[in-house]
């Protein structure tokens, strides 16, 4: 296994204090995988009620990421849900969409999974002052009463470092229309065969959430594969991706009403995509074909 690295460190203050942006998406870009460290204090962030001043340090694994502008990175936790520290989970179902930023913006989107029927109305909520915890600053919050609330906020954590592992090849890449750009197929279908890991880098994948009078933005979101299957007479490689969560490409990356989804998808080497998203707010699902570029990554 690679060993990973910590190339960007900043403050309480959001400041760099080791390391720079410049290297994060570089590494990003070539296809590393990234977690997140943080600490904070119980009494501050888990039960503001209690006398407890014990540091709490967390590392998250993001397993969806974000090049935007090929200079921005951002990244989503695509399978965490939420945790109540030490006992257990918390009050509802949900999933727990945490957003990170490299330089420390921080937003959440949660669709409750429980069958509760909401009533709330779709659009800008109320932000909350949170005055018991200080160090929570809530930017942003919408759909605060439906099924799919989401804001976006910062919480000054004691640090913030950005480690990656850096052992992945990118093998083939090709246009929405399957042309080789760069590498070729036999590349990736002879690392699959051996039992490699494969990762994908689609390019322009939430267009589609931005409205007419928003200005497009490129963006590459990465992905990870489970099962893959190579077509060996056709020359097809097709993949099933991990679960995807995806969200207006802006700098910073956030959440906005009616702006994320998630789901899942099946990409193949020819830049068909088959989608099958999940409106957040009602939990229907919806099928469609698409094209992307794709840039293929295998693992060492």
């Amino acid at each position: 296994m690679g060993q990973w690295n910590n190339l960007l460190t900043l403050d309480a203050n959001r400041q760099v204090q080791t390391g720079d942006t410049t290297a994060l998406c570089h590494a990003i870009r070539a296809g590393a995988d990234m977690r997140v460290g943080t600490a904070f204090r119980y009494g501050e962030h888990i039960d503001t009620t209690s006398s407890n001043n014990e540091l709490i340090r967390e590392v998250m694994d993001f397993r969806i990421l974000y090049l935007l502008d090929d200079r921005w990175v951002a990244g989503i936790q695509n399978l965490r849900v939420p945790i109540s520290l030490p006992a257990g989970f918390g009050p509802r179902e949900s999933m727990s969409f945490f957003l990170y930023n490299q330089d420390g913006h921080q937003a959440i989107a949660r669709p409750y999974l429980d069958g509760q029927i909401s009533k709330g109305q779709l659009g800008v909520s109320t932000i909350n002052e949170f005055v018991d915890m200080p160090k929570y600053h809530e930017l942003e919050s919408f759909d605060a009463e439906t099924n799919a609330p989401s804001s976006n906020f910062i919480y000054d954590f004691d640090y913030y470092q950005f480690m990656v592992r850096s052992n992945w090849n990118e093998v083939f890449a090709h246009d929405a229309k399957g042309q080789v750009i760069t590498g070729n197929l036999k590349d990736l279908t002879e690392a699959f065969a051996d039992g490699a890991e494969v990762k994908i880098a689609i390019s322009g994948l939430c267009d589609d959430l931005l409205s007419r009078s928003e200005p497009s933005l490129n963006h590459e979101v990465f992905v990870h594969l489970g099962a893959c299957y190579f077509h060996t007479e056709q020359k097809l490689f097709i993949g099933s991706a991990n679960p995807v969560v995806r969200t207006r490409p802006a700098i910073p990356l956030s959440y906005t009403s009616q702006g994320w989804d998630f789901g899942w998808l099946m990409p193949r080497s020819d830049g068909y995509v088959a989608r099958w998203l999940c409106d957040p707010y009602t939990l229907k699902f919806q099928r469609d074909v698409q094209h992307y570029p794709i840039r293929w990554f295998v693992s060492d």
